[in-house]
């Protein structure tokens, strides 16, 4: 039922030189909008100091969204906390510049959190621009094992097995709704009572893993996240890192952009691995894992260093 003094809903929305993307997703944020107008919600977009004339074009083109700009590149995480000070809303939805919502999109997602008092955040079924799933929508913890599993190819010659697939879960039924360890936050829906209790999100993190390690935080305070399975949106996956082959073909990313995300990915896999599992494992078995953490990050890093 609608609220007729607090703010069900806030939208934020962060941008960094994704000005052709952001505003395609805000034409779908407002049509959304409109579909669920039994609730109130607010569009708050956050510009990280974009230098391709996004913020101006949101003062122009998108009046109804509050403009939040930030004179320094604070990061996803960074960003995002800066959004979260503005917010108003029961429930708080972060969601990437680079997707278009489907129209029902937060009409479902509120009254699913409504009828799950439990669920403390919720990622909805994310297709690509090509039709097919995003896998990171749909994700488990990255423990050694199943990280390892991925990143040597064995969940993806096992997709459906619980021992090699573990990374993203493959073998559960993605056609019905179900609690899940993780999503991504390209659209991630949190009580802003969770936000309350578990924190913010972690700047340590500038690019990669900060989601990870909010969803981990809230499982870990008792809260269950859960799959929607119905198809909400669609990510033009990559297109502000420029690191992913989804979107190689329309970023704008440039090559010192490139490579500082090549960095900071990799920083985000050992600072989720000392912060959450350091503790868990012998020494040997961790100066293993962070010899691996350095070589996929060099390997990376001179991957794009290489590229024109």
């Amino acid at each position: 039922m609608k609220s007729l003094q607090k703010t069900d809903l806030s939208i934020i929305i962060l941008n960094y030189n994704t000005k052709v993307f952001l505003a395609g997703c805000l034409v779908s944020v407002k049509k959304a909008i409109e579909q669920a107008k039994i609730f109130n919600i607010e569009t708050i977009v956050v510009d990280n100091a974009s230098d391709d004339g996004s913020a101006e074009m949101v003062k122009r083109q998108f009046k109804w969204a509050k403009l939040v700009v930030s004179k320094k590149n604070l990061g996803f995480a960074g960003g995002n906390n800066l959004g979260v000070t503005r917010a108003k809303g029961r429930f708080v939805l972060f969601l990437n510049s680079d997707t278009v919502v489907k129209s029902a999109a937060f009409l479902k997602s509120i009254e699913f959190m409504d009828l799950h008092p439990r669920a403390g955040a919720l990622s909805a079924k994310t297709l690509l621009a090509n039709g097919r799933l995003d896998p990171d929508c749909h994700r488990g913890f990255p423990t050694p094992w199943a990280s390892f599993c991925y990143f040597v190819g064995l969940e993806k010659l096992f997709p459906r097995s619980r021992l090699f697939g573990g990374y993203h879960q493959g073998y559960k039924d993605l056609s019905q709704n179900h609690r899940i360890e993780a999503g991504a936050g390209a659209f991630m829906l949190i009580r802003a009572e969770v936000i309350n209790r578990v924190g913010g999100w972690d700047d340590a993190y500038f690019f990669y893993g900060e989601d990870l390690d909010f969803f981990y935080r809230i499982k870990q305070a008792g809260w269950e996240v859960w799959f929607l399975a119905e198809p909400l949106l669609t990510h033009f996956k990559g297109v502000s890192s420029g690191l992913r082959k989804e979107s190689k073909n329309i970023t704008r990313a440039s090559r010192e952009t490139r490579l500082k995300v090549a960095r900071s990915s990799v920083k985000a896999m050992e600072i989720f691995y000392r912060k959450f599992y350091q503790n868990r494992y012998p020494r040997p078995v961790t100066e293993l894992i962070l010899v691996g953490i350095r070589l996929k990050g060099g390997l990376r890093y001179l991957k794009q260093f290489l590229k024109k």
